[in-house]
């Protein structure tokens, strides 16, 4: 066999395979999946390399850097292949940068964190993002929530809590403690105490649907078998909270979100008390904008939202969602269009895009 037909097949062979189109691409979810080698240069690197694309007749594939280096290869200087990934490095230095943030009671600015993190503020804050899927003020917010409701949950006084949180004034918490707690933090403290909820419970073909408000909005869509599990559930979110059953007017809405359920060509616009942390709230805020009849993965939403690393923690979003239907997580599928994962079961889920896909 001549030369040129040599490298015809080995570049064919190439071609052919899967992983060359993540070289192509320097896809950084590939580091550690496999390595590849360039027998003209006598180095192995990383498939996220920056260097000069190698013709591919001159490039093979290897599970391991340590198979790459049996087959004599030697580590590229430029991506390091025999050194942890940049993924794994810039997770170690964010995981770092979080500690700092949650040990401390006043954040640092974000040029004091990028500098100790050892990059440029642009380019920490994109890191930090890409890990967290949360800006750095909006993990610090976070945090702060979840300690004030943490102190909040003790023997301190409310002022305490406060001051304990990292809140530099009483009044600046006030001011967003109805998005922070959904309530007053002494009526937060009090399991809801003095605060009312009204709800009523309807049915439709596809169980019983609660439909719950607050003088915010919705705050709560439950589907379920059993009316009296679904009112226990209500009353588990809100265990002190004066739960009213609905008038006639109230059950109207009860009405329309069973309409909806029953012909989503209907449509369902309402005004929602949604509570949940910064990074539920902007997963939430995707699924609210993919149109009825259609469907997104896990994946996709992770990415809209910015944070492509955060599957799971998008899946774990969307398994917290207590407002079914108006926050349609049923449209978010796997990624090999399994319908797995719904809060109220996997058949109710089958059922809402099948009667969505005839719209």
């Amino acid at each position: 066999m001549n030369t040129s037909t040599n490298a015809k097949k080995l570049a064919a062979a190439t071609l052919s395979d899967p992983r060359w189109a993540a070289v192509r691409a320097r896809d950084l979810a590939a580091d550690g999946k496999f390595f590849y080698s360039v027998k003209t240069t006598g180095v192995y690197c990383r498939p996220s390399c920056a260097s000069r694309l190698a013709r591919p007749e001159n490039v093979r594939f290897h599970a391991t850097g340590a198979d790459a280096e049996k087959a004599g290869f030697r580590p590229c200087k430029r991506c390091k292949p025999d050194q942890a990934s940049l993924i794994a490095r810039h997770a170690a230095k964010v995981a770092g940068i979080c500690r700092l943030i949650e040990e401390n009671d006043k954040v640092p600015g974000l040029e004091e964190l990028a500098s100790r993190a050892g990059m440029s503020t642009y380019h920490f804050h994109r890191v930090f993002k890409a890990a967290t899927g949360l800006t750095p003020r909006a993990y610090a917010a976070a945090h702060r929530a979840k300690r004030v409701r943490t102190e909040l949950d003790g023997n301190g006084t409310v002022t305490e809590a406060i001051c304990y949180s990292g809140y530099d004034s009483t009044g600046r918490f006030y001011e967003e403690s109805r998005e922070i707690l959904g309530m007053t933090p002494s009526n937060y403290r009090k399991g809801g105490a003095n605060t009312e909820i009204r709800f009523a419970i309807g049915e439709s073909s596809l169980g019983s649907i609660l439909v719950a408000t607050s003088e915010s909005g919705v705050c709560a869509i439950l589907l379920g078998d059993d009316p009296d599990a679904l009112a226990r559930q209500l009353q588990d979110r809100f265990p002190r909270a004066d739960l009213i059953g609905g008038d006639r007017e109230f059950e109207q809405l009860v009405a329309r979100v069973v309409g909806f359920v029953e012909a989503p060509r209907l449509g369902l616009d309402l005004p929602l008390d949604v509570r949940g942390t910064a990074f539920q709230q902007r997963v939430w805020r995707a699924l609210r904008k993919i149109p009825a009849g259609s469907t997104l993965t896990y994946a996709a939403i992770a990415k809209r939202i910015g944070s492509p690393k955060s599957v799971r923690a998008v899946a774990q979003a969307c398994a917290a969602n207590t407002l079914a239907v108006a926050i349609p997580c049923h449209r978010v599928i796997r990624n090999d269009g399994a319908l797995s994962g719904y809060r109220w079961g996997v058949e109710r889920k089958r059922a809402l895009l099948e009667r969505e896909a005839q719209l």
